[in-house]
């Protein structure tokens, strides 16, 4: 795919116009840099549309059933205690039949904007008729949202139903390893399972952690994605960009496509090596796709985007930021390749229905709203780069006067890298903590508040509700009118405990 493909004659000559995107999108930083389309008129605050976050189940019975199942699953190792092998996942599926093995698979990695990337490609998937199967992590509010069949989440029936069908199966690989399948491994199984037993056309399938030896890494993916790479879990991952990248590289197979969003540049010769290696195709942002152009909207962003087929105009993605359109881009480029336009197929993908797709995307706890006067925004943001891009995102869709933050972290991030990104941005900050046993402790976290802020703009409340409450009275202090804000941030389980005490869910 390093040549572009021939375009229909109704299509604007490539050459004319793409060799200034691609000076643009080589030299711009990889998560915050905007190409700007004409000046920029409308803002706003407005979010995307209502995502499909489940609440509990309503039925007693089934909600009992449903906690036993959690309490049973949380009897495992944990998402963050990991041992590097895919092992007793194989295992798994080979007791199971390979259900991995019945559908192809769009395999997703990087290290952020994985789930909003996952989101576009399923939504567009969807929108050529083909029944999808999404699998991401972690969840915001239910467990459930991490199996989705056809664009929603599973109910929580066949949610326990599932988990029943492979109980036996999970016993009996846990008798026969080392160490029991994790909880991520036992997910990971469900959702391969549940796919099949669907069935799926196609599988979208976001890695836990990593690629090589992530549980995910069963699957061979006909499309390989990788989203920006910057530094997060650099314990079990790499200290540097290449080191991250060599891991990450895993998930790309024998004669694949490979969608590279824009990466540093050690981390793409590494990417670039293994697709080399393997024989993959290589589609890069930036040269063979990219977005051309992007304008503010009202409830997010109009986008022209350039795929591997040729140009789309007036798309309209109902999220926040230059990140998101980047992730559009990659979706598009990805779901284009699934297709094999850009190597068997010269034409672009059926504009109506990729407009249908974007436009009906949402992104739950992605710089979504879920109060006005003032306004409440979530963003999961939890390592420097995503604060960035969130950062940056804020700004130019908000027109807020004054910005209240309420962060609470995971010990295990940068913590300070974090909060450095948001101090241009937050007037004051509210520090807390969630219920996560990962949590960052308050005072701790306001310790290195202080030092980033100064004491006078640091306020500590070690109770979420109270520290909502502290963010929302300061917001409130501009007056009805004035433009206060606040901003919920720094972990994805922050977000999505405040979005329960904010009336979502």
């Amino acid at each position: 795919m390093s040549d572009l493909p021939p375009h229909d004659s109704d299509q604007p000559d490539p050459l004319d116009s793409f060799d200034e995107i691609v000076a643009a999108e080589t030299d711009r930083d990889p998560d915050l840099a905007v190409i700007e389309a004409g000046s920029r008129t409308l803002r706003t605050q407005g979010g995307p549309p209502e995502a499909d976050v489940p609440t509990r189940p309503e039925d007693p019975e089934v909600d009992k059933a449903l906690r036993e199942v959690e309490g049973e699953l949380a009897t495992r190792w944990g998402e963050t205690k990991l041992e590097p092998s895919v092992s007793r996942i194989s295992a798994l599926m080979d007791v199971l039949g390979e259900p991995q093995r019945s559908y192809p698979s769009i395999h997703i990695t990087g290290t952020n904007g994985k789930t909003s990337t996952a989101r576009m490609i399923e939504a567009l998937l969807g929108a050529f008729e083909l029944r999808t199967g999404r699998y991401t992590s972690p969840h915001v509010q239910s467990i459930t949202e991490r199996i989705s069949l056809d664009g929603t989440p599973i109910t929580a029936e066949r949610f326990i139903e599932t988990y029943q069908d492979i109980k036996p199966y999970v016993e009996m690989v846990d008798g026969q390893q080392e160490f029991r399948l994790s909880f991520f491994e036992v997910l990971t199984g469900m959702a391969y399972a549940a796919f099949a037993d669907a069935p799926v056309d196609v599988a979208v399938v976001e890695v836990g952690m990593g690629g090589s030896w992530d549980a995910t890494n069963v699957i061979d993916g006909d499309v390989a994605v990788v989203t920006p790479i910057d530094l997060d879990h650099t314990d079990r991952l790499g200290e540097t960009h290449a080191e991250i990248a060599g891991e990450k590289s895993g998930i790309i197979k024998q004669d694949a496509t490979v969608i590279l969003a824009q990466q540093p540049v050690d981390a793409a010769q590494v990417l670039l090596k293994k697709a080399v290696d393997v024989d993959a195709t290589v589609a890069r942002e930036g040269l063979e796709f990219g977005v051309v152009a992007r304008q503010v909207a009202v409830g997010g962003q109009l986008l022209t985007l350039r795929g591997l087929g040729g140009e789309y105009e007036e798309v309209y993605l109902p999220l926040h930021g230059a990140y998101q359109a980047h992730n559009a881009a990659v979706a598009l480029a990805a779901v284009e390749a699934f297709f094999g336009v850009g190597a068997q197929r010269a034409e672009r993908l059926d504009i109506d229905a990729v407009r249908k797709a974007f436009a009906a995307v949402s992104s739950p706890g992605r710089l979504e709203v879920v109060r006005r006067s003032p306004t409440v925004v979530l963003d999961a943001a939890h390592n420097p780069a995503g604060a960035r891009a969130t950062a940056d995102a804020v700004g130019e869709a908000f027109d807020f006067s004054r910005l209240i933050g309420v962060v609470g972290a995971s010990g295990d991030k940068n913590v300070r890298g974090l909060l450095e990104a948001f101090e241009p941005l937050f007037a004051e900050i509210v520090v807390t903590q969630n219920s996560s046993h990962r949590a960052m402790d308050a005072d701790e976290l306001a310790a290195v508040a202080v030092e980033v802020f100064g004491e006078e703009r640091v306020q500590v409340e070690p109770r979420l509700p109270d520290a909502l409450e502290a963010a929302i009275t300061l917001a409130e202090e501009e007056g009805e009118f004035a433009g206060g804000g606040v901003l919920v941030t720094g972990s994805v389980i922050t977000v999505g405990e405040a979005r329960l005490l904010l009336g979502r869910g």
